[in-house]
């Protein structure tokens, strides 16, 4: 499977973040801890670009549907801090779907970048397989909470993750 490449380009209060390969569960605690660290450092504003993103599955969906949720909680609905830019059409489904679509603004054509962005290069936490069970479970847990429907599609999942992280952690 390949791996995902996240690269970042910041400005005053804005960060964009351009996905590039497979945005999966591997990758996810990366992706949680680089926009966790973006809001903490005061960026407001994100673009997320989504144009070589070729696949997005429900952890990264949910990981982005947190912090999606999280954001706009601290905005009006007129004023999304999350854009996703240039999603595919199969990732823009994905979206629709599972009932996150709600959560970004949605635009597309070439990126119009302020001039006095900077690039800035994320650094991996080299996720264990705790870390990557931990996100995967709260992932879906979001997607569940956010609309009902999701609780069809991920109980047994998240059953399976919850059971799997318990084990880790009596393993530890």
């Amino acid at each position: 499977m390949a791996a995902v490449n996240l690269s970042v380009l910041v400005g005053k209060n804005f960060a964009c973040v351009k996905i590039a390969g497979r945005a999966n569960f591997a990758c996810s605690p990366d992706f949680k801890t680089l926009l966790d660290e973006l809001a903490q450092k005061g960026f407001t504003h994100f673009i997320i670009e989504l144009s070589e993103c070729v696949l997005m599955d429900s952890t990264f969906l949910g990981v982005l549907a947190g912090f999606g949720m999280k954001l706009n909680a601290k905005t009006t609905p007129a004023d999304r801090g999350i854009e996703l830019h240039n999603a595919t059409p199969r990732v823009s489904e994905l979206l629709e779907n599972l009932g996150a679509a709600h959560l970004f603004k949605s635009t597309s054509g070439p990126l119009q970048l302020p001039k006095d962005v900077k690039s800035c290069t994320p650094e991996s936490i080299n996720p264990t397989h705790e870390q990557i069970a931990r996100t995967s479970l709260e992932a879906h847990q979001t997607l569940m909470a956010m609309n009902t429907e999701n609780v069809v599609r991920f109980k047994d999942v998240a059953q399976f993750l919850a059971e799997d992280l318990k084990n880790l952690e009596k393993s530890n």
